[in-house]
C-alpha cells in the first residue's frame, strides 16, 4: 500500500504536497521503490531476450535465460541508474545552493528516483509496443532536471 501511494504521489510532481510527502518516506521504500521500477523498465528486454530465436542462446533453459538476464542486465542496469542518481543529486546540491536553498543530498537522491517514474513507464510502454530510440533517454533527461528544478523552487530560500 505504500508503494502504491508513493507512486500515486510520484506522478503528481512537482505539486507541493507531494513533493513534502515524498520526502517524508524512508530511504528504504524509495530503494524498494527503484527497484520495482527498474524491474518494469527491464520487462521489454526480457521479453525480447525469451522470445528471442535466432541467437547463440535461443537454445537454454528458460531458467538459465532468467538467470543471465538478471545477472547481465538487470544488475547492471540497477547499478549505473543508483551510481547516476547519486551523481545527479550530488550535482544538484550545488545547484540548490547556489539558487540558495538549503537542501540535502539525501533529498535530491528521493526527489531523482520519483521524477524518473514517469519517463520510466513511457519507456515501458512505448518500447513493448516497438522499438525506442535512444534519443528518449535525453528527453527523460531533460523531464527529470525540469521537474527537479521546480522542485528546487518549492522549498524556500534560506534566511540571512
Amino acid at each position: 500500500m505504500v508503494l502504491w501511494k508513493t507512486f500515486l504521489s510520484s506522478l503528481q510532481l512537482p505539486r507541493k504536497q507531494s513533493v513534502f510527502k515524498l520526502n517524508r518516506i524512508p530511504m528504504d521504500i524509495t530503494v524498494f521503490y527503484m527497484f520495482i521500477m527498474l524491474f518494469i523498465v527491464s520487462i521489454p528486454s526480457l521479453i525480447d531476450r525469451l522470445t528471442e530465436t535466432s541467437s547463440i542462446g535461443s537454445d537454454m533453459n528458460i531458467v538459465f535465460k532468467l538467470i543471465y538476464f538478471f545477472m547481465f542486465y538487470y544488475l547492471p542496469l540497477t547499478i549505473m541508474v543508483f551510481l547516476l542518481i547519486t551523481l545527479l543529486a550530488y550535482l544538484f546540491t550545488w545547484i540548490a545552493k547556489s539558487m540558495q536553498r538549503k537542501l540535502k543530498l539525501q533529498i535530491f537522491w528521493k526527489m531523482i528516483a520519483y521524477s524518473t517514474t514517469i519517463p520510466f513507464i513511457l519507456y515501458t510502454v512505448i518500447a513493448i509496443i516497438t522499438p525506442i530510440s535512444d534519443s528518449y533517454l535525453l528527453l527523460s533527461m531533460v523531464f527529470t532536471f525540469v521537474l527537479l528544478f521546480k522542485i528546487i523552487n518549492v522549498y524556500p530560500k534560506r534566511k540571512k
